[in-house]
């Protein structure tokens, strides 16, 4: 089989978002300022009213020369995991990398997360979470001008926190924050925010559980990727993403320790397919099998 990395690879950006149109226009404008990196961008949209659509008809014309789409399904409660399996399942791109729509990137990001890309691997970064007066700093001139992502900003809007959270900043030069990344004892789990795989590899694992509600609901497609032979790769500390904090109304605590409780059993039991992903099978199809 040819290595995909010798020829050109078509990345493109999946934007989860829900009803929150402040946010997603500021995490467009941070990738319409990314540099050196060829990309498209899909927005996953899990029912968002006409507000959101008119935010990204705008876009349309604002992200040129970058290629915009926008799928959308009817709201009918927290279906993450159906609307990003549909933008896979529709997407024309070798290689896929997921934020969430209130992520806001530094203009390396994706350059990162190409330049990082390997055979046999899934890339998990990590995110600084800004508490709620942070969105009142927030504008787009000081995401355009790269301020928000100065470590002076951030320490301003989170203070001195544990260091871990002040190293996802991404000011240490690459050699050292990459032997960090290597040593760290955080687990190199699919993080929804922030991940990248091949398209192939996922596809492989049937995508996302569509049965799953918030909570580790995309922690469990990455255990299923470690199973397959896909092994998760840290790029915490090499590049920076900002959250931009938000009400959770669909958040139940009862789903979430349910969901953490199956997550342990996918990976004890070494599973790698979903019956509730992309294609509703309960195991996956024979090579050549066209269903």
């Amino acid at each position: 089989m040819s290595n995909p990395t010798a020829t050109i690879v078509r990345t493109e950006v999946i934007v989860s978002t829900y009803n929150n149109p402040v946010a997603l226009n500021y995490v467009l404008l941070a990738l319409a300022s990314q540099r050196d990196a060829d990309f498209s961008v899909c927005v996953a949209d899990d029912g968002s009213d006409k507000v959101t659509h008119t935010l990204l008809e705008s876009w349309s014309h604002r992200l040129s020369p970058i290629p915009l789409r926008h799928i959308w399904q009817p709201d009918d409660g927290f279906r993450k995991n159906t609307i990003l399996n549909k933008a896979i399942e529709t997407s024309k791109a070798d290689y896929l990398i997921f934020i969430d729509g209130d992520c806001i990137a530094r203009p390396d990001f994706i350059a990162c997360h190409i330049a990082r890309r390997t055979e046999g691997a899934f890339l998990s970064g990590g995110m600084i979470r800004l508490p709620d007066r942070s969105t009142l700093a927030l504008s787009e001139q000081a995401i355009a001008s790269g301020k928000v992502f100065r470590l002076s900003w951030i320490v301003a809007q989170i203070g001195l926190r544990k260091l871990s959270v002040l190293l996802k900043a991404a000011v240490l030069p690459m050699t050292l924050a990459r032997m960090l990344e290597w040593l760290t004892p955080v687990k190199r789990t699919w993080n929804g925010a922030n991940s990248s795989a091949w398209r192939r590899d996922l596809i492989a694992v049937n995508g996302f559980d569509e049965s799953l509600r918030y909570g580790a609901e995309d922690v469990e497609m990455g255990v299923r990727l470690n199973n397959h032979g896909i092994i998760g790769q840290h790029i915490r500390y090499s590049t920076c993403l900002l959250h931009i904090e938000h009400l959770r109304g669909y958040a139940d605590a009862n789903i979430v320790q349910r969901n953490k409780a199956y997550v342990r059993e996918v990976r004890k039991s070494g599973i790698d397919w979903t019956a509730n992903g992309i294609v509703k099978l309960a195991a996956r199809p024979a090579k050549g099998d066209n269903a």
